[in-house]
């Protein structure tokens, strides 16, 4: 009976033993665990906050990540300055600002929004598709920072007070409200003679609205969203030619993350492309058939060759990214070999 009890004693001290190695070994497994999926923030700028489209659309994206090992702490911001200099900061470890902020942090991609550089959806689809591929991942990265996915957010009109403004030449001294965070659309607004009138987002449609400004650019989205519909009556219009494609991008630092995540974010944030682009559309219709001004054939030329001379422009002033623009230029070319800048001299 002795004998029997020392064996169970034994036996108890090594069962506890092994009880005990088998916690220590599950809290370390669960300590490497939580490190690995300790939560990121990502900072989205959206004027409509935590009810805005953009921020919706990253609450999907964040579902997403978690099959990636990355999980998102969703951080709003209204001011796009503010969430920039926090991403900087080391605040935020990836962040959505447009295309205009992304210069910042890089310069190819921050100059997909080149005026008039891509003319249509399908020059933008083409675009995008092209950068989301493995091949482009190197064009991606620039120091610290990768971009992590491109968003569609609309081509950008003139918002005119008179609707007899139709011409490059019609702008000639208007007040023409441009966004300060774009060195391009106040050299655009010299070139064709305007006074351009500095701004951010939230004040340059209000200006607009109260008479301050003649001329605003913007997506469809802003009729609605910042109630533009106000600043073109009586005799306004909506010029419609495409200035440029704006777009949202996803920006992140490179080592805060694992290998890998970089191209499986750009790739699922390209397969939602014609979910955003439905929304955009849905904008553009939305803006009632009276409101748009249309410009015939002759003019177009116009506007199309001053756009050129001007993202050239921007090219020698370093604002735009000249590998970027010769990309686009190969694209447009390709859609529409016809294009006379396609035998150009000066072509980008």
């Amino acid at each position: 009976m002795k004998q029997l009890v020392k064996i169970l004693d034994v036996n108890k001290k090594f069962y506890n033993s092994i009880k005990c190695l088998c916690l220590l070994i599950g809290s370390m497994l669960y300590a490497q665990n939580y490190a690995f999926a300790e939560a990121k923030y990502l900072c989205i700028y959206d004027t409509g906050g935590t009810n805005g489209p953009v921020y919706n659309q990253m609450q999907d994206y964040r579902t997403v990540a978690l099959a990636w090992n990355v999980e998102f702490n969703l951080k709003p911001y209204t001011d796009e300055r503010i969430a920039a200099e926090d991403f900087k900061a080391g605040l935020c470890d990836a962040i959505v600002v447009t295309g205009f902020k992304v210069r910042d942090f890089n310069s190819f991609t921050g100059t997909l929004d080149a005026i008039g550089a891509l003319p249509s959806y399908k020059h933008v689809k083409t675009a995008f598709q092209t950068l989301s591929s493995p091949k482009a991942a190197k064009l991606m990265q620039q120091g610290a920072y990768e971009v992590g996915g491109i968003i569609p957010a609309g081509a950008a009109y003139l918002f005119v007070k008179d609707r007899e403004v139709r011409t490059i030449q019609d702008l000639s001294g208007k007040r023409i409200g441009v966004l300060d965070i774009d060195p391009s659309q106040r050299e655009m607004a010299l070139l064709v003679g305007g006074s351009p009138v500095g701004s951010d987002i939230a004040r340059l449609y209000s200006n607009f609205n109260n008479g301050a400004l003649d001329v605003v650019s913007g997506p469809a989205i802003v009729y609605e969203a910042m109630e533009v519909y106000k600043g073109l009556k009586p005799k306004g219009g909506v010029v419609d030619f495409p200035l440029g494609q704006l777009s949202l991008q996803l920006v992140f630092r490179t080592k805060k993350f694992p290998d890998g995540f970089g191209q499986q974010s750009r790739e699922y944030i390209f397969s939602e492309f014609d979910r955003a682009l439905s929304i955009i559309k849905s904008s553009e219709e939305g803006i009632p058939k009276k409101w748009w001004i249309e410009i015939p054939p002759e003019d177009r030329t116009g506007y199309i060759e001053t756009l050129r001379q001007a993202r050239i422009s921007l090219k020698k002033k370093n604002i735009y990214n000249g590998k970027t623009l010769t990309v686009m230029r190969k694209i447009r070319c390709n859609l529409e070999p016809g294009r006379s800048e396609c035998t150009a001299v000066d072509r980008e």
